[in-house]
């Protein structure tokens, strides 16, 4: 093999199609490293911040194509290989990528071909990178040379001991822009930034002292003649006493195109390209630098003197990103941004330290009422609608305060790492994500060792996604008037190989949290569906039964749901009309009114859809009627306290005739009791479930049932 290690830049925007290529490469024995990009301007910054071997590109993606990064990688000026894999790709325009400059390109459906390509190109770049070092080396040798014939330098200067212009070699005139008669007897210093005056003083004073001696280079700044900036390296040598000089000779190097890329490397390194803010690293050095100033101070100083780091996270943003687009996402994150700089004050730090996540720097705090009101300052803002591509965009934030100082309220008084700090408003941050949207949490001690449990149940869910250890257990859903079973609620159950079984309660927010509701909704969804399936093979009269799968917000948005559920519905032999997804309420107003196309197309499939704890989500019931709904299922809260008074069988009796009225099914949750049943059944509550009538069954127990209330016999 050609070499060992491969840094492989990826213009894709499947997650599975970059996984299969990092796995054919590392299969080869490749020591990769590889990182996946969507748009132009996270190719760019990749470019600019790292060095890559080659580039691999799919040839279309949604703002972005193959032949977009062929010329943003030819305008960079870098000769990196540029291979092209398509799952589908004409001839005409695989043969005009050919021919603007990529390399090779290989079909998806034949990633054999992958690894040949790969060597080939990477040997063919060796020889041009060969070749490039023998001809850069011969023009080394051709500008050393010129350098030396031009005294090493582009500018000449001879000043005398009062600084004045006495000589200055034509070459300024290409870099300064003066006529050299404009120069001659003038003052040097006039034409110096003045900012860098003190330093060429300084300069200046010891070369008159030691003569024949060349000062150390200094940077300083000149104005241009068209009032522009120019930087130049200068080293100064006095040659006063030399009657062929007699003045103080300066070598000056233009070396203003370098200071630039310095300046652009170091935006790319420090602040965020979309936003403008500070980034993570800079945020982290500007809070190291203050702790460190607080540690030199005498702590007397710093009596009754607070500041907090805030840690903000936007509630809603993935489901905003996939229903409305990446586009209107980072508007939302750039107005977001503005608003929060708004928001505190001119000597603060507002910086982006994440894909949707922000940290403020909030310092000359008098005590925590003030951090809190500077919050609450910030909800408002954020809660405020967004105006983007035409549309109304609502969002809140959940924010997470770690506060610090020489006094007792303060909650986080032993970190002496910014790291410490950031981590801890980020850890009170989730804590006020579990409270709700749009929640302030101050962090505490305590708060840590729960972060822990959690990042460690999240690692082990990841790993019993990946080895199987999730199971489905059945909650059947029966007629309150007849009995008749009419279907099952799939219901998640996690087999934790030391835990045992893991309540859905806590591992569930940990999969919304982190992504991994996306995996394990689908693994759900194919399971059920299987599940059901095998029962109407097994128990024809089960062709009548319905499965009820519970669906995130964030798996309502993803763009291929609609293509994953009809394959699994054609994997499974299962009739669309047969599967119900549950959303819970508060989730339904959210996604309705960001993916109607989505509602609709369930609906074309005669996929059925249900409100899940109605009456918890406070959703505007005159809107109730617009929405493609088929079921109402009523809270358990409600049904549990039936039995107290009229009052909550009348919020019972209202829901049930509202769904009536909308054409709509209601089935009751958490029914317990015989007398619920009477209840409900009495408020003309057609079907419920509960541990009075079932409980969740696993599939042996649940096939059993099936069996005894139809009636049927193997």
């Amino acid at each position: 093999m050609s070499q060992t290690h491969l840094r492989v830049l990826l213009v894709e925007d499947c997650e599975e199609d970059a996984l299969l290529l990092m796995r054919e490469l590392r299969r080869t024995g490749y020591k990769l490293f590889l990182e996946r990009v969507e748009t132009a301007v996270a190719m760019q910054n990749q470019l600019v911040l790292h060095e890559w071997d080659m580039v691999i590109s799919d040839y279309s993606l949604p703002k972005f194509s193959a032949p977009d990064a062929l010329k943003l990688l030819q305008e960079t000026g870098l000769d990196l290989p540029f291979i092209i894999v398509s799952g589908y790709i004409g001839e005409d325009a695989a043969v005009a990528a050919m021919k603007a400059g990529a390399h090779d390109y290989v079909m998806k459906d034949n990633l054999a071909r992958l690894i040949p390509a790969v060597e080939r190109e990477l040997r063919e770049a060796a020889v041009r990178r060969q070749n490039q070092l023998a001809e850069a080396g011969r023009r080394e040798s051709e500008q050393r040379f010129r350098a030396l014939i031009e005294n090493a330098t582009d500018i000449v200067v001879i000043v005398d001991k009062d600084g004045i212009f006495r000589y200055i070699s034509p070459s300024q005139e290409r870099i300064f822009g003066y006529k050299t008669e404009e120069l001659l007897g003038k003052k040097c210093l006039d034409y110096i930034y003045p900012e860098d005056v003190s330093l060429a003083i300084a300069t200046m004073k010891r070369s008159l002292k030691q003569p024949r001696i060349s000062q150390a280079a200094i940077e300083c700044r000149l104005f241009r003649r068209n009032g522009s900036l120019c930087f130049l390296e200068a080293v100064a040598t006095n040659l006063v006493d030399d009657p062929s000089v007699k003045g103080v000779v300066i070598n000056c190097h233009d070396i203003t195109e370098r200071k630039q890329a310095e300046e652009q490397l170091r935006f790319y390194a420090f602040y965020d390209p979309l936003t403008g803010l500070p980034n993570r690293t800079l945020f982290l050095e500007n809070l190291g630098q203050l702790l460190d100033r607080r540690s030199k101070q005498d702590l007397q100083d710093l009596s009754g003197a607070l500041f907090a780091v805030l840690f903000l996270d936007l509630d809603r943003f993935d489901v905003i990103k996939y229903s409305l687009g990446h586009l209107v996402a980072d508007e939302l994150l750039s107005a977001t941004a503005a608003r929060l700089v708004r928001s505190v004050g001119i000597a603060d730090m507002v910086a982006r330290v994440g894909i949707d996540e922000f940290a403020l720097l909030i310092t000359q705090l008098e005590d925590i009422a003030q951090v809190q009101r500077i919050a609450k300052k910030i909800h408002t803002s954020i809660a405020m609608p967004f105006h983007l591509e035409g549309r109304e965009v609502f969002t809140t934030a959940s924010i997470g305060m770690a506060i610090a100082g020489n006094s007792p309220i303060a909650s986080t008084t032993n970190y002496d790492r910014p790291e410490d700090f950031l981590r801890a408003a980020d850890t009170a941050m989730y804590y006020a994500k579990r409270r709700g949207k749009g929640c302030s949490a101050v962090f505490d001690a305590s708060m840590h060792a729960h972060a822990l449990a959690r990042l460690e149940l999240e690692a082990d869910l990841r790993r019993g996604i990946e080895r199987q250890e999730l199971l489905l257990h059945y909650q059947p859903i029966v007629s309150l008037f007849t009995g008749r079973l009419t279907g099952f609620e799939a219901l998640v159950r996690w087999n934790h190989p030391q835990m045992g079984l893991v309540s859905p309660g806590d591992f569930i927010p940990a999969a919304e949290e982190t992504g991994l509701i996306l995996p394990l909704g689908s693994w759900v969804l194919r399971e059920a569906c299987r599940q059901l399936g095998c029962w109407q093979k097994q128990f024809p009269s089960a062709s009548c039964l319905t499965i009820s799968v519970n669906l995130a917000g964030l798996q309502l948005v993803q763009p291929d749901l609609i293509d994953q559920i009809d394959r699994i519905l054609q994997e499974t032999g299962l009739e669309g009309s047969r599967l119900k997804l549950e959303l819970t309420e508060t989730i339904f107003m959210e996604i309705a009114e960001v993916a109607p196309a989505v509602l609709d197309q369930l609906k074309a499939r005669q996929i059925q859809l249900s409100i899940d704890d109605f009456g918890t989500g406070y959703s505007s019931l005159s809107r109730l009627h617009q929405w493609p709904l088929d079921t109402l299922k009523i809270d358990r809260s409600f049904v549990s306290r039936l039995s107290l008074g009229n009052e909550s069988s009348e919020v019972v009796r209202t829901i049930v005739n509202l769904a009536h009225n909308l054409g709509l099914d209601v089935i009751a949750e958490g029914v317990e009791t015989a007398e619920q049943m009477y209840q409900l059944r009495s408020l003309q509550c057609q079907c419920g479930q509960g541990n009075f009538l079932s409980k969740p069954l696993d599939s042996k127990a649940a096939t059993d049932l099936i069996g005894e209330k139809l009636k049927i016999k193997n």
